[in-house]
């Protein structure tokens, strides 16, 4: 049954998940609760999955990023405020055991935003490739 309703009219499940099920709202006017009306002024955390991908996979050394879904592209876009170089817009992530602040970069073939995966994080949580993984994103003030 639906619930409450975010800015651009979304509307929640009584489990919190928007729409399909891929997006997760934790607002901080909830009191950190899922569900209920999202609002997305305060919002502070996004939760969702994301499959990784490899930028130049013939090449050795290649990037590896994963693609923010365009609902939370949109809501994180209205969190940032000004962006920095490149369109960037600085974040605080968490994929499995991996917590790290960096940055988000604009994507104008999705019209979303994509999120370097650096070997570390990988290798810390044996992802590669192809792997879908779990990412609590919080957009983080500019440096």
């Amino acid at each position: 049954m639906p619930r409450g309703g975010g800015q651009f009219g979304q509307t929640f499940n009584s489990a919190g998940w928007l729409g399909s099920g891929e997006y997760q709202c934790v607002s901080a006017s909830t009191g950190g609760d899922v569900g209920g009306r999202c609002d997305h002024q305060r919002m502070n955390q996004h939760v969702f999955d994301a499959q990784i991908w490899e930028h130049a996979p013939d090449e050795p050394g290649s990037w590896h990023f994963l693609t923010l879904p365009l609902e939370v592209a949109e809501d994180v876009a209205l969190e940032a405020g000004p962006r920095g170089g490149f369109g960037s817009i600085r974040v605080e992530v968490t994929i499995g055991s991996s917590t790290r602040r960096t940055s988000l970069f604009p994507d104008s073939k999705s019209g979303t935003f994509v999120l370097p995966v650096k070997k570390p994080v990988r290798q810390a949580n044996s992802l590669s490739a192809g792997d879908t993984c779990e990412v609590s994103l919080s957009v983080g003030e500019p440096d």
